[in-house]
């Protein structure tokens, strides 16, 4: 089974390395579809360097160039396209090329929480529980049938990082079985049912700001959702805005202080006051010089 493998984050760059070390007698990767740059990917990760190490046929793509890339696959002609960490949504021009389809990803329990985002979410809204789904790619987003699924938890204390790697941890041990299943034509797909599900929007730049009068667990939460790989949670510091990285929430405090306010403060952590008697200690940030007792964001 011959497959190209499209790809532009770490994630899929993690994946096309393990698929290329499997050396699988039954399937193995013919071309790359990679980007050469991104200005909106924050783990933007290009496959060129991988694919010319392993001396793939690679094709670097943009939503201006379509049909050279329909032209190139037609040539590569592969059994199946997996697509996982892209861009933009794929045309029918392309969806129709691959016999058995193209195979796109999703860190989330399709049919719910389709759209953006879906790690980033999960975390800021506290959810428990996501998933690890491979599908069949349509001309929709996140809509076709399901191949494979696996359910992963999340941790209180997971930040963006942690699930991103669990996630991918998992997704590379649901590769090779699905890949077997799909070169021996012995797979299964599952609809997604048309009456249930829901779709994440876009995360705008203002989803980002750390409003100080929320409570502790909810920007704990915003904070561990947009930790590196993403660009991180921001606050405003003597009119400027900076990134915070890590937070532990406190309790039981006496309600009589206004959000915002410096509790306590060290060298490099403090103490800040959130939405009612609770309060946030800030573990790392990018504020030069850390604020003072007394001082407000």
């Amino acid at each position: 089974m011959k497959i190209v493998f499209m790809g532009c984050v770490q994630f899929s760059e993690s994946c096309l390395r393990d698929l290329l070390k499997q050396k699988n007698k039954h399937y193995h990767v013919a071309g790359v579809v990679t980007r050469k740059a991104s200005s909106f990917n924050s783990d933007f990760t290009s496959l060129q360097p991988v694919a010319a190490r392993h001396k793939i046929p690679y094709f670097l793509a943009d939503q201006h160039n379509e049909e050279n890339l329909v032209k190139w696959l037609h040539e590569i002609c592969p059994d199946v396209i997996y697509c996982f960490g892209w861009s933009w949504l794929l045309q029918k021009t392309i969806l129709e090329i691959p016999r058995l389809g193209v195979i796109g990803y999703h860190p989330a329990k399709l049919p719910y929480n389709r759209g953006r985002h879906p790690i980033i979410w999960a975390l800021a809204l506290g959810l428990k529980q996501t998933a690890s789904t491979f599908f069949f790619m349509d001309e929709k987003a996140d809509t076709g049938d399901i191949l494979d699924q696996k359910n992963v938890k999340i941790s209180k204390t997971d930040y963006a990082h942690d699930l991103y790697q669990r996630l991918l941890k998992i997704a590379k041990q649901q590769i090779p079985t699905f890949s077997l299943a799909l070169a021996s034509g012995e797979f299964k797909r599952g609809k997604q049912p048309a009456d249930h599900g829901n779709t994440w929007r876009k995360r705008s730049e203002g989803d980002g700001a750390i409003d100080w009068r929320m409570s502790a667990e909810t920007i704990y939460n915003l904070i561990r959702a947009l930790a590196k790989p993403y660009p991180g949670a921001v606050c405003r510091y003597n009119g400027k805005k900076f990134a915070v990285w890590r937070s532990q929430v406190v309790t039981n405090l006496k309600d009589n202080c206004e959000p915002g306010k410096i509790l306590n403060a060290s060298k490099k952590h403090f103490t800040i006051k959130c939405g009612g008697a609770s309060a946030l200690q800030i573990l790392s940030h990018d504020i030069p010089q850390c604020p003072k007792a007394g001082e407000y964001l």
